[in-house]
């Protein structure tokens, strides 16, 4: 693994807890030696996230639509910016350029970001960890969802394995660095007629 690619809240008006904890994502990102993937903006978790791998002395690459590339939501010291035309364009950029995936606390951006990487593990598309920081517990409810959809049968119990959920990112970043993709995900494309 040489490379994550964080998902993250935008928002300015978020708890200084999802903030902080942004931040020493960041850190511990950068204090490993990885290089952090993002969305490329300065606003809510996105800039804590950036800030922390840059204060640490880390790498990060930054993806940005033409839409968002302005003063006050472009981060302006990343180590290298990317402007694409379109958020499709961003996200298969983001894939692309990662080893692994993590979901920060975020809104209809982030899920959609994660959900979107965590089908194309489900079709066979990569292989590549995915794993949620829980901060404050605020992936409960997301995590509650995926037991009842699997216990109502429409995910298959080894997709639930397609991610890891920790509060620690010291935790979640080792358990990513240690993930071994379920057994039976072809069951998926190759499941009797």
């Amino acid at each position: 693994m040489r490379s994550v690619c964080v998902y993250c809240g935008s928002s300015d008006k978020a708890n200084s807890a999802y903030l902080n904890a942004a931040y020493e994502m960041g850190a511990v990102i950068a204090a490993r030696g990885l290089q952090l993937v993002y969305g490329a903006g300065v606003t809510g978790l996105m800039g804590a996230i950036a800030n922390g791998a840059l204060e640490s002395g880390g790498e990060v690459i930054g993806v940005l639509p033409e839409i968002f590339n302005t003063p006050t939501l472009a981060h302006n010291g990343l180590t290298r910016l990317e402007i694409v035309e379109n958020m499709h364009q961003r996200k298969a950029r983001l894939a692309e350029l990662a080893d692994a995936f993590i979901a920060l606390p975020g809104g209809y951006g982030t899920l959609e970001e994660l959900f979107e990487i965590l089908t194309w593990a489900q079709i066979g598309l990569h292989q590549k960890p995915v794993g949620l920081l829980n901060v404050r517990r605020y992936f409960d409810p997301l995590l509650e969802l995926v037991e009842k959809a699997s216990s109502e049968g429409f995910i298959y119990h080894e997709h639930r394995g397609l991610f890891t959920s920790c509060d620690d990112p010291n935790s979640l970043l080792e358990a990513l660095l240690n993930h071994t993709p379920p057994a039976g995900l072809e069951r998926w494309l190759t499941r009797p007629s």
